[in-house]
């Protein structure tokens, strides 16, 4: 055995070398296991008894690709590029070991390697293009030669994971082994190979799955035209797309070069910047503050929901996915046999996609049982409360589910807006009382608001947390307060949107600017979009705002065919006059003023308002970061993930703009846009929210 350096060590077995890579926790290709595969594959090349190399990694996964905490900082050669060039072009054959992931530049590694084995249970995938860059070491070039220019563009510019055996398929890799023998498998493999005297297949050579595309440019333009939507805004997948189309009419070196200047030109821009902070405030919201319960959770075995709507049921399916019996309980049969259906109809439709198989519909299913009786939820471990938003109801049933309830069981709500600290007061254990802030639809949004109550103590915290990511959520921790986070500052930028129609804006002129902004859409069509009646009481409405009219009216958004827009069979909306009468009616009779408003103004009176109340959430401990705010918006409001949340989209632009265009909007349009203290402290000081 030779070691190279501390990651990378050599073993001869019986004529093969083993270049063997341990970087813990991933086997990530930073500067130092560059150096050392470099200096390895050199260094066995000279070993004449050598006659081929396997190249595997310890650890629990094979490489995660570069390391993206040298993003930004001078390059340390060897360079990826130039570590995989001496793969490709050795003498010897060079076979790839996977286990775990290869994704990145270790799925590049193992594309430059002569021949790829891989455990059954392996997944590959180049994800780069989640954090706005493309694959860099050669990827957008061999891939397509591998496996051909459509699977290519849909593989890259997707960014997913997919499994050993869609690789085999795809001709990724060339075999597939049991995960316990990998290593001795991928050792007689080479084997066979010398003893075959067999070729090296160099990808870079292949010009079969490429050439014949050459005459087929429509393939590019058409996959552009099919992905806009999803695309919009990005500028990773144009890209991608430029530089797979270099590997159909370019040389391989030329293919080369092209994805290098694409891949500098990503990496200098905003983009990519905005995308990293994404992902590490996404990792970070995971993360509790240090706590006595550190690495202690409670044991969660039994779930139970009040209420079998659409909210209730959808808060079922994250734990029946995950193999937990759900009791849910609402107030007939009928309505419990109605969340049924809707339930098995929301898995029915993943089947379809086929995202699961009939058998886990079964097996899901049968772990569902509903029930009239509150009582009921006596041997939960976990109860979560999901009916209509209103204070005293949910009071009502926290104070009988609190003589229910087993002694340690945690009682969550889903209130979106409401005071937990008065739902928990009710109970005699407002330390086991708890906000899960769910976001509709409940089995298919990522994000969790947790919400921490005054009296919530440690253990219940960590549970909440560690359940967030079981059933695959991004659990926020928040504090307290009317709107948590992610509804405090939506009211802010709906006050505003609210105010300019009646000004003169048409709410198609607010929606437009948001969504070229690039929200996926704009207030008023989510409002249309969520409902207009949801949060309205019939019993208690007397035209107070646009909104109670039109519901008065009977305009309760697509649902009904009308509400600020109308809407066709196919849910095709057009600006409503309907609408555009109410507005202006309702502005004559409260005597406001109509003017032109511009799409400027209605950029900025919208988006800083937002900005200032995430600072005023910051003050008053609402949010522990800034980074928060923004994974909350990024994952649960539809924030522009490009632009990486309302508070990095402030630092970015500045905080002294911030707080001037708040002082001007403040002296045109009043008090509530006076600067929170905590924006002018940090522009005056010249920080940030990233370093606050």
């Amino acid at each position: 055995m030779k070691t190279i350096n501390d990651t990378v060590k050599i073993t001869n077995t019986n004529g093969i070398a083993i270049v063997e890579i341990n970087a813990p926790p991933v086997n990530a290709l930073g500067a130092k296991v560059r150096k050392g595969i470099f200096e390895a594959i050199h260094h066995v090349l000279e070993i004449e008894d050598v006659k081929a190399i396997v190249i595997s990694c310890q650890g629990r996964t094979f490489s995660v690709g570069a390391d993206i905490n040298e993003f930004g900082k001078p390059r340390i050669p060897p360079s990826l590029p130039d570590v995989l060039s001496v793969i490709e072009n050795s003498e010897k054959p060079i076979i790839v070991a996977i286990h775990g992931m290869a994704l990145g530049g270790g799925l590049e590694l193992a594309m430059a390697a002569h021949y790829r084995i891989a455990a059954h249970n392996a997944h590959c995938g180049l994800p780069e293009v989640n954090l706005g860059i493309l694959p860099g070491a050669g990827g957008t070039q061999r891939l397509p030669r591998l496996v051909g220019v459509q699977k290519a563009l849909e593989f890259i510019t997707s960014g997913k994971k997919i499994s050993a055996s869609t690789a085999l398929k795809m001709g990724l890799v060339d075999k597939l082994v049991d995960p316990n023998g990998l290593l001795e498998e991928a050792v007689k493999y080479a084997q066979g190979i010398v003893a075959n005297n067999s070729p090296l297949k160099k990808i870079r050579e292949l010009t079969d799955k490429v050439s014949s595309d050459k005459n087929y440019s429509e393939i590019f333009d058409k996959f552009r035209t099919e992905n806009a939507r999803k695309f919009r805004g990005f500028l990773a997948p144009e890209y991608i797309i430029r530089a797979i189309e270099a590997a159909v009419s370019l040389p391989f070196d030329e293919g080369m070069a092209l994805e290098r200047n694409l891949l500098d030109e990503l990496l200098a821009g905003p983009q990519t910047a905005a995308l990293r902070h994404v992902f590490f405030a996404e990792r970070k919201s995971g993360k509790i503050p240090k706590t006595s319960s550190d690495n202690h959770v409670a044991s969660i075995l039994k779930v139970g929901v009040i209420g079998a709507g659409t909210m209730g049921g959808g808060i079922a399916m994250n734990f029946l996915n995950i193999g937990l019996p759900v009791v849910i309980m609402d107030m007939s049969q009928t309505a419990l046999e109605r969340g049924r259906v809707t339930i098995r109809k929301n898995y029915e439709n993943s089947l379809r996609r086929g995202k699961i198989t009939e058998r886990q519909i079964d097996d899901r299913m049968a772990l569902l049982s509903g029930t009239i009786e509150l009582s009921d939820m006596a041997d939960c471990d976990l109860v979560i409360e999901a009916v209509f938003e209103n204070l005293e109801i949910k009071k009502s049933i926290f104070t009988q589910l609190d003589g229910i309830a087993k002694p340690g069981a945690i009682l969550a709500t889903n209130t979106s807006y409401l005071n937990v600290d008065e739902i928990a007061a009710v109970t005699n254990r407002p330390e086991y009382v708890i906000g899960l802030h769910f976001f509709s639809p409940a089995n298919i949004m990522r994000l969790l608001e947790i919400v921490k109550a005054s009296k919530t103590n440690d253990l219940c915290l960590a549970t909440a947390a560690s359940l967030a990511k079981r059933i695959d959520k991004v659990g926020v921790v928040v504090g307290n307060g009317w709107g948590f986070v992610g509804n405090r500052i939506l009211q802010a930028r709906q006050g505003e949107a609210e105010k300019l129609i009646l000004e003169g804006a048409s709410p198609w002129n607010v929606d437009k600017v948001l969504y070229d902004f690039g929200f996926p859409m704009g207030p008023f069509q989510m409002r249309d979009l969520v409902g207009l009646d949801v949060g309205w009481n019939k019993n208690d409405t007397s035209s107070r705002t646009v909104r109670e009219i039109l519901n008065e009216m009977g305009r309760h958004g697509q649902k009904t065919n009308g509400g600020f827009y109308d809407y066709d069979d196919q849910r095709t909306r057009t600006p409503s006059k309907i609408a555009e009468t109410v507005i202006i009616d309702f502005a004559k009779k409260h005597n406001i003023v109509r003017r032109d408003i511009s799409d400027h103004e209605i950029h900025d009176r919208t988006l800083f308002a937002m900005v200032n109340e995430g600072a005023k959430i910051l003050e008053e401990g609402i949010a522990a970061c800034a980074s928060d705010i923004d994974t909350v918006w990024v994952t649960g409001y539809g924030w522009p993930k490009y632009l990486g949340g309302p508070m990095f989209w402030a630092d970015q632009i500045g905080l002294k703009k911030v707080v001037n265009t708040l002082l001007d909007l403040e002296k045109r349009f009043g008090d509530h846009f006076k600067p929170a203290a905590l924006l002018i402290k940090l522009a005056e000081e010249g920080g940030s929210f990233a370093t606050e």
